[in-house]
């Protein structure tokens, strides 16, 4: 584990400015530290002499100053690395976030929420402690300790050379002892993540559990990871401890052999007191920012686990191709659709294809249909529509064809309503300056005008049925489309929690909303819905033992709808 991850330069560009103010502190903390250890000794050697108290008062007056610029530097030290570990936590707070949205629902699909949720949530909160802690040690170990031994060895070379021979066995323990608290770390955040993980899906299937009689079972599994994680949190506290004690043993050995050396050497006649009295100060201050930093550094290991897991997730992100296909990334030709276009489309996860060659269009002011057996692959053609999913060919929406662009032009609804806890309005809104008008007009355009815009949702959009949150996200959609200018409406089985008669009001505001001007896809099973289009786009299902597809489109002109 290294003490500072380069990634965190380029990642967090906080970071930058907080190692600059901290080497800047550091190096006035050292210049303090000696100074102070100057005037201590010039009073003492001075006051054996037996110089009277007034001839001492302007050397009181600067040890004075110097004692209050200490106190001074170390509010600064505490200061600047809270603000600036602040900083580095909501940057790389916000990378994850932008990271997750760019690999998309596919990559979010293969992991657990609560480990993305914990890397982001508690895990950013455990770098508090490697910014405020850890890492202003380290600094000033690099900065002070090189610049203390120099200074011991100026003044009194044999002290110097004890220094340098004692000094390296600290970082010595504390490599082997930090080998150890890694893998027990590693084995902490581990028992952490799966004791999320569970909990999490626990509580999102307790209904079900308590349906059939099973939740006594998970109570106990969720006791024994529980358990699990104490265990290897008390194995790392007992780590720090005992490296803490270690380290500490160390450094007391090693100023015990310097002020032996120096008491000795006093006793013989061979060392002047001045000098010896300045090094025998600073000598517990050049072991100072080591110890620090041991006893510190367990302190950070969680944030440092969870900083590596939030970096890597941020690396994968950007080892995605910025354009699926080498035209997809061309900018749209003057005249473009401002529709939405499929061509030669293919999409494949690893090696099993399961969209080969789809050609199809929806044209402003079409309402159309997309009906296909399970498994054909619509949810992953409008995946790849969003750019969630790599596609090779050509999609594009709105007249353009990047993956960003694409996303912009397009207003979506999906199977689940994904809705949050909050107001119906900020739902329907979405992280937006709720306009109430667009907002009523939305959930009335949606079917859902019985939804008060001011109801009170739980997480998950608990207090509504299936239908209403069905409603609420399609509203959501519409928001969007009429708040943003989207000129492409897409839908994934908008019905499929409706009555008829709400099915045929919501069928009627998407009539409305081709007409003007709008192209609008829906994917759906319902005969209704294919009745009320104007094309109905066929995906056939996998037929072949490999599950390879070759989809054709089949195009239905329905009469009597226009």
């Amino acid at each position: 584990m290294r003490p500072l991850d380069p990634r965190l330069l380029r990642y967090a560009s906080a970071t930058r400015g907080t190692l600059a103010a901290g080497a800047l502190l550091a190096l006035l903390q050292t210049v303090s530290v000696v100074a102070f250890a100057w005037l201590v000794t010039d009073l003492i050697v001075r006051a054996i002499a037996g110089e009277p108290l007034a001839s001492l008062g302007g050397t009181l007056a600067l040890l004075a100053l110097v004692v209050l610029l200490r106190a001074v530097l170390l509010w600064a030290v505490e200061s600047v690395s809270s603000r600036g570990g602040a900083r580095v936590v909501g940057q790389l707070r916000e990378r994850v976030v932008a990271a997750v949205g760019r690999l998309g629902p596919g990559w979010a699909s293969r992991r657990s929420s609560a480990d993305a949720t914990l890397i982001a949530g508690h895990g950013m909160e455990a770098l508090d402690g490697y910014f405020s802690k850890y890492l202003p040690q380290l600094i000033g170990t690099a900065v002070a300790t090189p610049l203390l031994v120099l200074t011991i060895g100026w003044r009194d070379l044999t002290s110097g050379l004890i220094l340098m021979v004692t000094l390296p066995l600290i970082p010595v323990f504390m490599v082997l002892v930090g080998w150890a608290t890694q893998a027990a770390q590693q084995r902490q955040w581990r028992a952490l993540s799966a004791l999320s993980t569970g909990f999490l899906d626990v509580v999102a299937g307790l209904a079900t559990l308590k349906l059939f009689g099973r939740q006594h079972r998970q109570e106990a599994r969720i006791r024994q990871v529980s358990e699990q994680y104490r265990v290897h949190t008390m194995r790392v506290l007992r780590m720090s401890f005992l490296s803490g004690f270690v380290l500490e043993l160390a450094a007391s050995l090693s100023v015990a052999v310097i002020a032996v050396t120096i008491g000795l050497r006093l006793l013989g006649g061979s060392l002047d007191l001045s000098v010896g009295l300045f090094v025998l100060l600073l000598a517990p201050e050049a072991f100072l920012p080591l110890r620090n930093v041991g006893a510190a550094y367990h302190a950070a290991t969680e944030g440092i686990e969870a900083a590596a897991n939030a970096l890597a997730i941020i690396e994968e992100a950007a080892e995605l191709p910025t354009a699926e296909h080498p035209t997809a990334a061309a900018p749209s030709q003057p005249g473009a659709s401002a529709g939405l276009v499929f061509e030669d489309v293919r999409i494949r996860y690893d090696d099993r294809i399961v969209v080969d060659c789809f050609t199809a269009s929806v044209a402003p002011g079409t309402l159309a249909v997309l009906r296909a057996p399970s498994g054909a692959g619509k949810s992953s053609l409008i995946a790849g529509l969003l750019g969630f999913v790599p596609v090779e060919g050509r999609v594009q929406a709105g007249g353009r064809s990047d993956p960003a662009g694409r996303r912009d032009a397009v207003a979506w609804a999906g199977q689940r309503p994904g809705l949050l806890a909050g107001t119906v309005a900020e739902n329907v809104a979405l992280g937006e300056t709720a306009d109430r008008g667009l907002v009523v007009a939305a959930l009335r355009d949606a079917a859902a005008a019985d939804v008060d815009a001011d109801r009170v949702l739980g997480p998950g959009g608990v207090g509504l049925s299936g239908g209403q949150a069905q409603r609420v996200a399609v509203a959501r959609a519409l928001y969007r489309m009429r708040s943003r200018g989207c000129s492409v409406l897409v839908l994934d089985e908008p019905t499929s929690a409706l009555d008829a008669a709400t099915e045929q009001r919501l069928l009627g505001s998407l009539r409305r909303v081709a007409d003007g001007g709008v192209a609008v896809l829906v994917v759906s099973h319902r005969t209704a819905v294919a009745d009320a289009a104007d094309v109905v786009l066929t995906l056939p299902a996998p037929e072949d033992a490999a599950g390879l597809v070759r989809a054709e489109l089949t195009t239905e002109e329905v009469s009597g709808v226009r």
